[in-house]
């Protein structure tokens, strides 16, 4: 068969890659000049590096399981270096290094809250469980309906895997210490919703980072754009960049060719990683999976206030990875997702990672990447892109002893809500798709598939099996195989 696959994020690589491994024609269409959707990397005059979105390299196993498919192993592409501590969490009045090792951690557990150790053990090896059925058989599936999930492993399993019990109510079990259930709360941020509305099925999410480890590819998380890029190219997939999918035409419930940069081109199947809604909105009305009703009632994770600066003098004390924790994490989620408005009291993230890689930034000089979370939808003008901007460098500056960073910037870009909107055509500015919370979750996520057009398939993050990049990878696996019965 002859494929389109719309957009070159993770799951675009990866649905191209199985896709043509398959033995079909594909073939890449990327609006930018360059593969990696969010995921892409810029470079500035001055010398620095940046990749522009994630930058959190969890669940190795499940990235070198991509490269094993093809015969490869991820060292044939780039070096990954382990990161000692995984992160450091600021709190108001405690500083937690996150170390390497999990023996290690449970030694700083018991040292904040006697029998912190033990339990973080029991937590560990629950959520080592739900990690091998969650990562090998739940979100493998895709998801046309409950009968998928009657496998006996996944059925004898279900209890076990705690579908109906909040992520928030599970950790509370476990630990006591407010900031020892903060530090096990964040990793499920990244799903996009509150602790409290995500399923404990999730604390798998633990086990991939604290168990297995947090990692940074030398040269920049691109590397691993170029690396599952290069794969795809090895099994024959083409790639076209500068190339706009301006609609998708259709006859007789098939897609019949998309309109790229004027041009009709024809295809026997689409595979489209761009945003779901915005694929939609190329089609007739009639032909949609989903109307704009269904869209508004969806929960979304957050957008994100970026900020990419090169500072022109080193940072002490400060790790590759910064949570600064030292306001309230509910009123900032319910910022997000209650009051749809600008946190008061923000929590942030800072990844300098100069700290690892010399190739980042220039010598005596820092790479620095800012994040904090904001609800989709909302303004983002300059001037209150500042604000936070400053309030973020005064942080870092108590943190650090550092003075008057601001004047230390000598690259500066930020990026919100409205650049998602115009980069990616996110669904209200989102920057990781849809929430991970139980009313969407796997079958009740929207389809892969379309239903009025047999040879129009979705891959990515507001499909199955969900946000992030592991997932991501997982996704466009599936897509591909479901594009492949197509002539079965």
């Amino acid at each position: 068969m002859r494929i389109a696959i719309i957009g070159s994020g993770f799951s675009g690589l990866s649905a191209a890659a199985y896709a043509a491994k398959n033995g079909n024609e594909v073939h890449v269409f990327e609006k930018h000049n360059q593969a990696g959707g969010r995921a892409r990397q810029f470079c500035t005059p001055e010398g620095y590096v940046f990749d522009m979105g994630p930058s959190w390299y969890w669940m190795p196993d499940i990235i070198e399981r991509f490269f094993a498919d093809f015969g490869y192993k991820q060292t044939d592409f780039f070096e990954l270096v382990s990161l000692n501590p995984q992160f450091e969490m600021i709190f108001s009045d405690l500083k937690i290094d996150v170390p390497e090792s999990l023996d290690d951690l449970k030694t700083l557990f018991e040292e904040i809250e006697p029998g912190a150790g033990k339990q973080l053990e029991e937590f560990i090896q629950s959520a080592k469980f739900k990690y091998e059925v969650g990562m090998q058989d739940f979100v493998n599936k895709p998801c046309h309906s409950w009968a998928e999930f009657i496998a006996p492993k996944i059925a004898k399993s279900a209890l076990k895997l705690d579908l109906l019990t909040n992520f928030r109510s599970y950790v509370a079990r476990y630990f006591k210490n407010e900031k020892l259930r903060t530090l096990m709360e964040f990793p499920v941020i990244f799903l996009g919703a509150s602790p409290k509305n995500i399923p404990a099925l999730y604390s798998l999410m633990n086990y991939g980072g604290y168990a297995l480890g947090t990692h940074y590819p030398m040269g920049g998380f691109y590397q691993l754009v170029l690396a599952m890029k290069s794969v795809a190219e090895k099994q024959g997939a083409k790639f076209h960049f500068n190339k706009t999918v301006e609609c998708i035409n259709t006859q007789n419930g098939e897609v019949k060719s998309l309109t790229i940069n004027g041009e009709n081109v024809e295809f026997d199947a689409v595979i489209a990683s761009s945003d779901y809604h915005h694929t939609e909105s190329l089609l007739d009305s009639d032909l949609r999976n989903y109307d704009e009703q269904y869209w508004k009632k969806r929960t979304f994770a957050p957008s994100s206030l970026i900020f990419y600066l090169g500072i022109n003098e080193t940072i002490p004390n400060l790790k590759h990875h910064t949570l600064f924790f030292e306001n309230d994490l509910d009123d900032h989620i319910d910022c997000i997702y209650g009051h749809k408005r600008w946190p008061e009291n923000p929590l942030f993230y800072a990844c300098c990672p100069s700290k690892t890689d010399d190739n980042v930034a220039p010598k005596g000089k820092e790479n620095l990447f800012l994040l904090m979370p904001v609800a989709i939808g909302i303004n983002d003008d300059e001037s209150i892109r500042e604000k936070y901007l400053r309030d973020m460098l005064l942080r870092i500056e108590k943190h650090t002893g550092i003075s008057d960073l601001k004047s230390k910037i000598e690259y500066q870009r930020s990026y919100c809500v409205r650049d998602f909107v115009s980069d990616y055509s996110a669904y209200g500015g989102n920057a990781y798709g849809l929430a991970n919370t139980l009313n969407q979750t796997a079958v009740l996520k929207p389809k892969l598939r379309n239903k009025k057009l047999k040879n129009l398939y979705y891959t990515g993050q507001l499909t199955v099996p969900g946000p992030g990049v592991p997932p991501s990878i997982i996704s466009g696996k599936i897509v591909a195989d479901e594009v492949n019965r197509l002539n079965k």
